[in-house]
């Protein structure tokens, strides 16, 4: 009741090649540079292995330097801080210069497109105008005043 040679498909002896891909893709039938050299091959001489093709990658783009406007706005908060305090304000006025300074070189770099964070370059300039200049001001005219109806 069975074939030993059934059609193409039922079961029957294994074939004598093993398929072929469709499409161009064959087999190698040796392949070049793998394995133990051979007969032709000199000694010693190191075999060349084949280039194996790479995928093309991504680059990743560069990250903007973030840290100048963002260090300018944390001077520029503390000299506040420290400025509005009674015995600090010499290094309030120290801190808001350093925010100033900072705040500007950020805000220069975020106009040139090498910064994103234009808001916080211009938040640590003002920041470290107020501390500097506008609180210190304010103190003086108070203390004038104050001694002036003395």
């Amino acid at each position: 009741m069975s074939d030993a040679r059934p059609g193409p498909e039922g079961f029957g002896p294994p074939p004598s090649q093993p398929p072929q891909p469709a499409g161009g893709y064959a087999y190698p039938q040796s392949a070049p540079g793998y394995g133990y050299p051979g007969p032709n091959q000199a000694q010693g001489r190191p075999v060349a292995l084949p280039a194996c093709p790479q995928a093309p990658g991504y680059a990743l783009p560069a990250r903007p330097g973030n840290g100048l406007g963002t260090t300018g706005l944390v001077l520029g908060i503390i000299g506040v801080v420290c400025t509005l305090s009674f015995f600090l304000w010499f290094f309030g006025v120290i801190l808001g210069i350093l925010g100033i300074v900072f705040g500007a070189i950020g805000r220069g770099k975020a106009n040139r497109g090498e910064a994103t964070n234009k808001g916080a370059a211009t938040a640590g300039l003002v920041c470290g105008i107020v501390a500097t200049v506008i609180i210190p001001l304010l103190g003086f005219l108070l203390f004038a005043s104050v001694m002036s109806s003395v």
